[in-house]
């Protein structure tokens, strides 16, 4: 059965979003060791999120037609996913804009929400946990990557 063919890609934005992340980090970050703030990592956080889609998109559209670049792909959509979770951590781990205070241990413990705007980072994390969820067993989220894909 033929197909049909693929409609021409609008123009490719990620060299841009590459490139922008580049000339962040020559032009924000300082050469000296400093602590990310919350706001970097809040934004980092959006980012990975957002490439996570990306992925999830394109994991959705290859996996049918190319085995072994879909699982590839799922691959590299759980290490994401993975990283998500840990710059979720890295968020909630770091002091607080302004007084530099640090969440108490008994807040920290019980996973209190903080409140807005901090609670931004953690809507838009359960956000994506849902459909996390939904595309991977818990197994999968807690693998430790090997490189070993089946194919």
């Amino acid at each position: 059965m033929p197909t049909d063919p693929l409609p021409e890609p609008a123009a490719d934005f990620i060299p841009f979003a590459t490139a922008a992340l580049d000339f962040h980090r020559a032009i924000n970050l300082p050469a000296g060791p400093v602590a990310a703030n919350r706001t970097e990592i809040d934004s980092l956080h959006a980012h990975v999120i957002a490439l996570y889609g990306l992925i999830d998109a394109h994991t959705a559209r290859t996996g049918p037609v190319a085995g072994a670049e879909g699982d590839h792909l799922r691959a590299c959509r759980i290490r994401l996913w993975q990283a998500a979770e840990h710059l979720h951590a890295a968020y909630h781990a770091a002091p607080h804009a302004g007084s530099g205070r640090l969440a108490s241990q008994e807040a920290s413990r019980a996973r209190l929400a903080e409140g807005a705007p901090e609670l931004t980072v953690c809507q838009r994390h359960l956000a994506a946990s849902a459909q996390v969820r939904r595309d991977h067993t818990p197994a999968d989220l807690r693998d430790p990557f090997t490189g070993l894909i089946r194919h």
